[in-house]
């Protein structure tokens, strides 16, 4: 019988059939596969030899691309009993948390995301407290630190009126505590800002090639505020070397921010991808303003990372960049930057 079928859990249905990997295999579960972490993330998994993925997809989420080694699964991620029969079925090594609410256009309502970024992270977290050894990756957001006025470091407190930062401060908390009090082997990551395929809705550069392709001016704040974007490629990667380096390691509860490791201003960051694709746009410096709660220094220190994963940022955001226009807005003629960052 199929875990779909409704004697064994009514809220669920395969989208492909569920398989049963062998024991010494790893058996990822993913969330949020059908956004741009997701996307990456599904296609560096599928590289792995021995890597089994579950991706677990709301109702409304679209299809990701398939791959022989990952299976989908519909499920209301509010609905506690369906995951957990899930994972019994799948019996996972490890549980990537990457979906959330609140960073595309239309915005949710405020008590909307707060609670699907935190009660569905806690009700992940608790699912996972059931399966020994099984870590759980949380993947945090650097908007949920306090502003420094300086590159963030991961001892820096977790506090912002930013509504998703708030929200994601809020579950990287308690869930550092539930894995204390229960056992769970848990990774935090704190990505800041990226990009790449798969980023085609309405963040910054989509929305920046969207007026490029449709010739009209791109309105923007002042662009003096200090801003980190890193290729959804290289955050990927971080994600999986904090998540195996824990496991390798025994260590516990470690956070890590993943970044450029640059500090440019929001509009020395445009000026230089426009510049490197010579792309057609007409940049609108000052016409709109800052929102209340946007920080205006916002950067990652990697050093931990560095450090620590032997993981540093490896792709031109530029090439990123340009990557996405390859795949979403074909029309547009750009030059292909240069792929790689030198070392």
């Amino acid at each position: 019988m199929l875990i779909g079928e409704r004697e064994c859990a009514p809220h669920t249905h395969d989208l492909f059939p569920f398989p049963s990997p062998a024991m010494n295999d790893e058996r990822i579960v993913l969330t949020g596969a059908s956004g741009t972490l997701g996307h990456h993330l599904l296609e560096q998994l599928s590289a792995r030899r021995g890597a089994n993925v579950m991706a677990l997809l709301r109702e409304q989420s679209r299809l990701p691309k398939t791959y022989p080694s990952v299976i989908y699964q519909r499920v209301d991620l509010f609905d506690k009993e369906a995951i957990a029969n899930l994972l019994h079925r799948f019996k996972p090594t490890c549980l990537i948390h990457c979906a959330a609410s609140g960073m595309q256009f239309p915005k949710p309502q405020w008590f909307d995301l707060i609670r699907f970024n935190v009660d569905v992270s806690l009700n992940l977290c608790e699912c996972v407290s059931n399966f020994s050894g099984c870590r759980f990756v949380f993947v945090s957001s650097g908007i949920a630190y306090r502003e420094q006025g300086r590159p963030l470091r991961e001892a820096d407190p977790l506090d912002t009126l930013h509504p998703y930062g708030a929200s994601k401060a809020a579950a990287d908390i308690l869930i550092r505590s539930a894995a204390a009090e229960f056992g769970v082997p848990i990774t935090i990551v704190r990505p800041f800002s990226f990009t790449g395929t798969g980023d085609d809705r309405t963040r910054l550069f989509p929305s920046l090639l969207r007026a490029a392709e449709e010739g009209r001016p791109f309105d923007l704040s002042r662009g003096d505020q200090v801003r980190d974007h890193c290729a959804g490629e290289d955050i990927a990667a971080g994600i999986l070397a904090a998540a195996e380096a824990n496991n390798r390691e025994g260590m516990y509860g470690a956070a890590y921010n993943l970044g450029s490791g640059r500090t440019l201003t929001l509009r020395g960051l445009l000026e230089e991808v426009v510049a490197q694709l010579d792309l057609k746009v007409d940049l609108r410096f000052g016409q709109r303003d800052y929102a209340p709660f946007e920080p205006r220094y916002l950067a990652a220190d990697i050093s931990r990372a560095q450090r620590e994963l032997n993981w540093r940022p490896r792709k031109n955001l530029s090439f990123a960049v340009w990557e996405l226009a390859q795949a979403s807005f074909p029309s547009l003629k750009l030059t292909q930057p240069e792929e790689w960052i030198e070392s």
